[in-house]
C-alpha cells in the first residue's frame, strides 16, 4: 500500500498506540486531541504521560489541537475516543469531513440513552460515510511494545475492510477481515461488561473457576443478544469474540476488570473510577446492554447481575449467590452455545 494520511481522533492509549503503529508503517500519521496543555507535553516530552508513558513518540508523528489542520486532506480518520463522547467529538469535526474520507472506530462500548453502536451513531452524524471498526484481544500497552497482536477489520464492503487491514497490518500486528460489524461491535462493547464481573469476582477473592465460569457463560449470552441482532455467531467464536473476552477478563492492563476487581474489594463505584483515572467502558455499557437484552427478549444472567449491582446496595456477595442459584438448566438448551460447538466442529 502507497503511505495514506491518517488522522487518529483521540489520545488516549489505544489512540496513541495505533498512531505509532500507523506511523511505523510509513503513513503521514496526525494525533488530534481537544487538550492544548495535553498537546504541549506531548510535543515538548515526546510521550503521553498521562496514558502511555514509557513508549516514546516519533518526531514525524504530528500532535494537533485544530480539527480543520488535523483533517486537512485525510485519507482515513481513526476514532479512538471513549463511547459517550463520540458523537459530540464527530459533531466537533463533522465541517472538516470530505465524503471520500474512510472512518475506523476502534473505541468498544454502546451509547448511553440512544443504545447505538458508534457504526449507527457515525451514519447519523455523518451522513453518508463509509465505515469500518477494527476490534480484537489487543492492550495498548503491548500493541505500542510491537508485542505480536491479531485484530479483526470488520466492514460491509470487502473492499473496505480490506484497505483497513492494509493499514494496520506489519509484521507484529496480524489483521483479518469480517464482513459483521454489528457482530464485531457487540463483541467488543459488551466483553467489557463480562470483563468488570471478572473482577468483582477477583476482588471477592474467588479463583480460576469462577473466571472460567464468567469467560464460558458471558460468551454464551454475548451471542445470544448478537443473534437476535441479526449478527453471524462464527464472530462470537473468533478473535473479536471469545479472544477479546480472554485478554479482557485475565489480563490487569484491563481497565475494566481492575475497575471490577476494586468494586469486589468493597470500593464504591465513585472510588473506582477515580482510582482508574480512565474511561471504564464496561460500566456505562452494563446498562445499554441490560436493556438491550430486555428489548430483544434476551436472557443475560451475568449482564443482569451487574446491572442490578450497580444501581442497588446489595452486597455483592448476596448477587454472586443469586446467580449461582438461577433456575437449574442444559447447557445444550443454549442456542448459542450449539451452533458455536457444531462451527468449531466443521
Amino acid at each position: 500500500m502507497e503511505p495514506k494520511t491518517i488522522t487518529v481522533l483521540g489520545a488516549g492509549s489505544w489512540g496513541t498506540a495505533l498512531g505509532t503503529v500507523l506511523h511505523s508503517n510509513g503513513h503521514r500519521t496526525r494525533l488530534w486531541m481537544r487538550s492544548e496543555q495535553q498537546a504541549q507535553e506531548m510535543k515538548e516530552q515526546r510521550t503521553n504521560q498521562r496514558y502511555l508513558p514509557d513508549v516514546q513518540l516519533a518526531r514525524e508523528l504530528e500532535i494537533i489541537t485544530d480539527p480543520e489542520r488535523a483533517l486537512w486532506k485525510t485519507d482515513a480518520v481513526v476514532l479512538a475516543i471513549p463511547t459517550q463522547q463520540v458523537r459530540a467529538a464527530l459533531q466537533t469535526v463533522k465541517p472538516y469531513l470530505s465524503p471520500t474520507m474512510l472512518i475506523i472506530n476502534v473505541a468498544k462500548g454502546i451509547e448511553k440513552k440512544s443504545y447505538c453502536r458508534i457504526s449507527q451513531i457515525v451514519k447519523q452524524e455523518v451522513r453518508g460515510a463509509t465505515f469500518a471498526v477494527l476490534s480484537g484481544p489487543s492492550h495498548a500497552e503491548e500493541v505500542a511494545r510491537c508485542m505480536p497482536t491479531t485484530l479483526v477489520a470488520a466492514a460491509r464492503s470487502k473492499q473496505i475492510a480490506e484497505y483497513t487491514q492494509d493499514l494496520f497490518m506489519n509484521p507484529y500486528l496480524r489483521v483479518y477481515t469480517n464482513p459483521d460489524v454489528v457482530g464485531v461491535e457487540l463483541a467488543g462493547a459488551l466483553k467489557n461488561v463480562i470483563a468488570f464481573g471478572a473482577g468483582i469476582a477477583d476482588g471477592i477473592g474467588y479463583g480460576d473457576n469462577s473466571r472460567a465460569a464468567l469467560i464460558t457463560r458471558g460468551i454464551a449470552e454475548i451471542a445470544r443478544l448478537g443473534k437476535q441482532m441479526g449478527a453471524s455467531l462464527n464472530t462470537f467464536a473468533g478473535l473479536a469474540g471469545i479472544g477479546d473476552l480472554i485478554v479482557t477478563c485475565t489480563s490487569m492492563h484491563s481497565r475494566n476488570r481492575r475497575a471490577g476487581i476494586l468494586i469486589g474489594q468493597g470500593k464504591s463505584l465513585e472510588e473506582t473510577l477515580a482510582a482508574i483515572g480512565m474511561v471504564v467502558e464496561g460500566v456505562f455499557t452494563a446498562d445499554a446492554a441490560y436493556e438491550l437484552a430486555l428489548h430483544h427478549h434476551v436472557e443475560m444472567p451475568i449482564t443482569t447481575a451487574i446491572h442490578n449491582l450497580l444501581h442497588s446496595h446489595q452486597p455483592v456477595e448476596q448477587v454472586v449467590r443469586e446467580l449461582m442459584t438461577r433456575q437449574r438448566k442444559h447447557e445444550m438448551e443454549e442456542v448459542a452455545a450449539g451452533h458455536m460447538i457444531e462451527w468449531l466442529e466443521k
